[in-house]
């Protein structure tokens, strides 16, 4: 019995769900920033935050990119 929250840090989201997401904006596909916790369109110039595990969608929610 093993204890993987100890074992490694949190992945943040299951990556093969990135495989279905697209940016709300642009409908194009979205870059993970695992540093950041953050789903990135770098045509629309957002970064959506992934917050306990879970992709925020939300363009009102999204951080402009510099």
């Amino acid at each position: 019995m093993s204890d993987t929250s100890t074992d490694r840090p949190d992945p943040g989201f299951d990556r093969h769900m990135l495989e279905a997401l697209v940016c709300p904006q642009t409908q194009t596909t979205l870059h993970y920033d695992a540093e950041r916790q953050e789903l990135v369109s770098k045509p629309a110039g957002l970064a959506f935050p992934i917050r306990n595990g879970i992709p925020v969608m939300l363009i009102d929610e999204a951080r402009e990119l510099d």
